[in-house]
């Protein structure tokens, strides 16, 4: 991501905060924006480009989503106001928004764990996987699917990210954008996502220290995700973005094999 892309998602993320009467409507609309501006390049090329005028990308905003509802509208044109590094970053903006506005709508709702959950069954089913992530796939058939999928066991919200993001996967990977999403999600509820790793279900007293152990170590609240891995073997994994905590018993293993070896 590069520095522009930085500044902007930042001022278009206050923008959104500073926005009032999201509801669930307005998230889809902005998903709806998104697919828009990355299907075109024209139109991503030319709300991202730099030696355009502010006052010119906006009005193209007015002009191109004119039936969008006013607090939409309103967050495309300050997302259009801001300079991004590349048109993609800009589609990728536009749909964090879309993301957010739906944790925002569905705050009592643990849209989070659900996608992270969605994202355990999309990796222990191959063809799952297959299905939504085959670029020759048809994009309303693979959010049906994931309706499908997710039946009345999800909140809305998390129904709708999950089948907007297999729409327009833009060459990414099911389980790398359902990942992103709960990033999101998280961080909109000010939390900071754990993945543990672990042979076998930790006790929620267990979850409980480690969780309070991660609040120290990178301040804030924590939400803890679990993977049951059998390659674990003993310990557990503990991953927060790119920061690894490896203190399982594989890992100490691979430790001992590598030393010897030397």
């Amino acid at each position: 991501m590069g520095s522009a892309t930085t500044q902007a998602l930042a001022a278009s993320t206050d923008a959104l905060a500073a926005a009032s009467g999201l509801t669930l409507d307005s998230a889809a609309e902005l998903f709806a924006a998104a697919r828009s501006i990355g299907e075109s390049a024209q139109l991503s090329g030319a709300l991202a480009d730099p030696s355009a005028p502010a006052q010119a990308r906006s009005a193209l905003v007015s002009s191109v989503f004119a039936g969008s509802s006013a607090p939409v509208r309103a967050l495309l044109t300050a997302v259009a106001a801001e300079r991004w590094s590349s048109a993609s970053d800009l589609v990728d903006g536009v749909e964090e928004l879309a993301i957010r506005a739906a944790a925002i709508a569905s705050a009592k709702d643990d849209v989070a764990g659900e996608l992270f959950g969605f994202s355990r069954i999309v990796a222990a089913n191959p063809e799952l996987e297959l299905a939504l992530g085959s670029r020759l796939g048809d994009a309303p058939a693979k959010a049906a699917l994931v309706e499908k999928v997710l039946g009345g066991s999800a909140a809305p919200a998390t129904v709708l990210i999950a089948s907007s993001l297999v729409r327009q996967p833009r060459e990414r990977r099911v389980r790398r954008m359902l990942a992103r999403a709960v990033d999101i999600v998280s961080a909109q509820a000010g939390r900071t996502v754990a993945t543990v790793y672990t042979a076998a279900p930790i006790a929620a007293a267990q979850q409980s220290r480690l969780r309070d152990a991660l609040a120290r170590r990178y301040g804030g609240e924590i939400a803890i995700n679990q993977v049951v891995d059998p390659s674990v073997v003993g310990g557990l994994r503990v991953q927060v973005a790119d920061d690894v905590i490896d203190g399982s018993i594989s890992a100490r293993l691979a430790e001992l094999r590598q030393k010897l070896a030397s």
